[in-house]
This record gives C-alpha cells, sequence and structure tokens, in this order.
C-alpha cells in the first residue's frame, strides 16, 4: 500500500503539494477547516485577508503552477480569478475529492513511525505529513500605548480583516505600516470617498508601480539573473543594482512629497503598489511618522503632531502560527513567531515524515516557489532525488523576509529542476532576464516536459521584452 499522507490546508500550498504527493504514489488526504478549498483565496471572512476588489501583486504567468496555463485575461489577476484557478487545478489532478473540507485539526503528534492527527474528536494515524495551513493568518499589531482604548466609531481592526471601503466612506481613517495591503488598502480608500486618509509608517519604503514600461514589475524585479547576482556581488553592490532599477521604474518617494527612505533599499524595504504616491503627491494621503500614544480617539504621533480619528486599520505584518503542533515538535522546531528551524524551511533531520510549506515571508508571488517546494518534497519521499545529506540552511537567517527569484533557485535546485544554462543557447536570455514562470523548471530534471521550451520562450515573450 501507498504510503499515507495528511495535508494540512486546502491553500495553493496543500493543493500543489497533494498534486505532486500523487504523482510520486502517496495517498494524500488534506484537511481543510472551511468549507470550500483556496485559503486565503476564498475571500471568507475570519480566515481570509482577502476583500472583494483585490487584485494580485503578482503577474498572471507568475500566479500559476506549471500544469495548468492561467485563462488570458488581465496582467495581474483579480482575487475571484486566483480562486476560480485554484478550483480548475484542483479539478484537473483530483485532488478536490480528497479534500476533508469543515475539518479542523487539533493537533500533530509524532507517533512509533509515523504521525498522529486529533481531529473532529478522533486521532488518526498517517505516514507523513505535511503542514501548509498559510502564513498569513494571525495579525501582528504593535503595542502601541492606549491603544486598546481606542474610541473611534468604527474602532480598530487589521487589514486582514478588511473588506471594501463603504463603510469608511466620509471617515477620518489612520493606515499603519509600509508593506502591501497597507499601501492597497490606503489607496483605495482615498480614491474611494473617505473623507481623510493618513498613513503612519516606522520608515518610509521605496514604491514600485506593477508594470515598468507596458512590462509586469515581477518580470523585471524576480529574475535569474538577479538570483544569480544576488548570490555573487557583495550585498552593497547588489542593494545598489536593486535601487537604481526601482528608482528608474518609479522614482524616489521624495519626489512625490513622501520622507526621503533610506539610501540602501534593504534598510528601508520595498512594496509594489501604483496609486499611493501619486495620491500622496496630490494631498489625499497624508503621512505621518509612527504612533506613539492613542488618547480615546485622538493619535499623538513621533513629531508631536496629534489628531482625532474614526477608525485605525494596521497593515503591520503576520506572526507565524502553528497553534495544532505538539509541544515536542515545537521544542525540536524551536518555533517562534516569525521563524521555525528547518532546513530551507521545509525538512528538519529529528522529525523524519513531517514537511512544510508555504511557511516563509518574501516579498514577490508565492505560487512558483510554492509549487517548486512541493516538488522537492515530492521528489524526495518519492525517491525521485536522494535525500538531503545533512541539512543545508534556512531560507534566510533569522526569518525575515527574502526575494522570491532566490526562494525559486532555492527549492528548483533541491528539487534537482533548475536548468543548466548552457543546455539551452537558444534560451540563455530569457532564461537570466525573462520571468521565473513555472515553464522554465520544466525544462530539465524529473517531470520535464518536451513543451516546456516552446511554452516558456511565449511566457517570456508574452509582454514584448524577451525574444
Amino acid at each position: 500500500m501507498p504510503d499515507s499522507v495528511a495535508v494540512i490546508g486546502a491553500g495553493p500550498g496543500g493543493l500543489v503539494a497533494a498534486r505532486w504527493l500523487l504523482a510520486q504514489g502517496f495517498d494524500p488526504t488534506i484537511f481543510e477547516q472551511a468549507p470550500t478549498l483556496g485559503g486565503q483565496w476564498a475571500g471568507l471572512q475570519g480566515s481570509s485577508g482577502v476583500w472583494p476588489a483585490m487584485h494580485t501583486n503578482s503577474s498572471r504567468i507568475m500566479t500559476a503552477f506549471g500544469d495548468l496555463a492561467p485563462e488570458d485575461g488581465p496582467a495581474y489577476p483579480s482575487n475571484h480569478d486566483v480562486l476560480a484557478y485554484l478550483h480548475r487545478y484542483a479539478d484537473m489532478f483530483e485532488v478536490t475529492p480528497r479534500i476533508r473540507f469543515g475539518t479542523r485539526v487539533d493537533r500533530l503528534r509524532q507517533v512509533n513511525k509515523g504521525w498522529l492527527l486529533d481531529h473532529s474528536g478522533t486521532d488518526e494515524r498517517f505516514d507523513r505529513v505535511v503542514v501548509a495551513p498559510g502564513r498569513f493568518h494571525l495579525p501582528a499589531i504593535p503595542n502601541v500605548p492606549g491603544l486598546e482604548a481606542f474610541s473611534g466609531t468604527l474602532g480598530c481592526a487589521s487589514t486582514y480583516h478588511y473588506r471594501g471601503p463603504a463603510r469608511y466612506q466620509g471617515s477620518r481613517v489612520l493606515v499603519a505600516g509600509g508593506a502591501i495591503s497597507a499601501l492597497e488598502v490606503a489607496t483605495e480608500l482615498a480614491q474611494s470617498g473617505a473623507a481623510q486618509v493618513t498613513v503612519t509608517q516606522r520608515r518610509q519604503r521605496y514604491v514600485l508601480p506593477k508594470f515598468v514600461a507596458g512590462v509586469p514589475s515581477d518580470h523585471r524585479m524576480f529574475t535569474r539573473y538577479h538570483a544569480l547576482a544576488g548570490e555573487s556581488l557583495p550585498p552593497d553592490e547588489f542593494d545598489c543594482l536593486i535601487e537604481q532599477l526601482v528608482i528608474d521604474a518609479g522614482g524616489n518617494p521624495a519626489d512625490y512629497a513622501a520622507p526621503a527612505p533610506d539610501p540602501s533599499i534593504a534598510v528601508a524595504g520595498l512594496t509594489l503598489n501604483d496609486g499611493y504616491l501619486p495620491l500622496v503627491a496630490a494631498g489625499r494621503i497624508t503621512l505621518r511618522p509612527w504612533i506613539t500614544s492613542v488618547t480615546e480617539s485622538r493619535v499623538t504621533f513621533a513629531d508631536g503632531h496629534a489628531e482625532e480619528f474614526d477608525a485605525i486599520l494596521f497593515g503591520t505584518g503576520y506572526r507565524l502560527s502553528l497553534p495544532f503542533l505538539d509541544e515536542d515538535i515545537k521544542a525540536v522546531l524551536n518555533a517562534g513567531s516569525t521563524s521555525f528551524d528547518a532546513d530551507r524551511y521545509t525538512f528538519h533531520p529529528d522529525l523524519p515524515g513531517l514537511a512544510f510549506v508555504g511557511l516563509w515571508d518574501q516579498s514577490g508571488g508565492y505560487f512558483v516557489p510554492l509549487e517548486l517546494q512541493a516538488r522537492w518534497i515530492a521528489y524526495t519521499w518519492g525517491g525521485a532525488i536522494p535525500a538531503p545529506a545533512e541539512p543545508v540552511h534556512r531560507i534566510e537567517a533569522g526569518g525575515g523576509k527574502t526575494r522570491m527569484d532566490r526562494v525559486a533557485l532555492t527549492f528548483a535546485r533541491a528539487a534537482g529542476v533548475e536548468p543548466q544554462l548552457d543546455n539551452w543557447p537558444q534560451l540563455r536570455r530569457a532564461l537570466l532576464f525573462g520571468p521565473l514562470a513555472p515553464s522554465s523548471f520544466r525544462l530539465e530534471g524529473p517531470d520535464a516536459r518536451p513543451d516546456a521550451p516552446e511554452q516558456f520562450a511565449r511566457d517570456a515573450a508574452a509582454f514584448g521584452v524577451i525574444t
């Protein structure tokens, strides 16, 4: 009989893991506490940070897996497009019948030569387990004196719970944070009838528009060339390379009357957004330094300025949440609020038969590296490639954000599917400077596809840059 595998979570990570486990002859069962698949993309209140009008921050080609091309449509799909894609994918690979909806895993324990899942009042044993519950479900709300007593009429919440601008029309809204959700929400509110939108940040980030000269930014930003440059150049030289790309594409935030960011983009950080800086320049979004205190509905900032707000929305990141792991497992993993000890956030040598999917924090879209991580797990367990002789490293020491291109190449090499440039002279330029499309990882190694060269050439040329 094939080994049984419990997959915890039916979001993109769980679905792609089950697909590749099936291909390697395993018998996966997916446990999903929601009534439908999709994870965040299901848009369900309380279990998703997706709001009705939200579009992806990764392009159509990069928001897909290698066996199912996305349908034609917007360059940046809507959340509804992504959910429909995930349903098609799960049906195509006969994953949907393997999902137990409405089933929450309460506890995962290691037992002799296997794993025990506590769910629905029962225990169920599996040979292996893939943990794929999603990385972004527990909002990190900073400690601000007086925040718990904020008395604005619309209250204080995380952008995780934001469901559109309607309830904020005519209101004074403070948005805290500088990452994608904070800037997207602030932009939508300013364009949709809020009386006042103020953004408070600890530091000013660089802001990259979604298109650069008609090309999706992730086709230019997250490339094999930049991943290789990041490995070979001194950090300060690589920092200058990326900073110049960003400034050439979107300008310096100071040009829009925003505070000047740190000269180092690695220190300042980077957020993808189209409308935010023009709204700042037009005076429709006001910027303030970080909050120092809250007194009833009055917020005081680090520059001494204070004013009244009806609502506060925090887009300040997420903490890692794995509440179902047994305490012994957490101890082995040294699991904290942002990271845990595992070889490339996937395997731990003292926990054989357990793997993790999608639990690192990165800049850029997750679909491509999720599939590569799933293939690495399935190939290792199925014997298609040798298991790692010994642990290598985390993706990013300390659990901080890392780049999508770095993560993708890390998993592609581990899975044995990173193409060798010398083998593809006709695609060399596209492989270096084109998008890290999923088709580029079907050129070589296990599950290479004969149509992959033609598909990748189309993906690279889709926006008229790589020929």
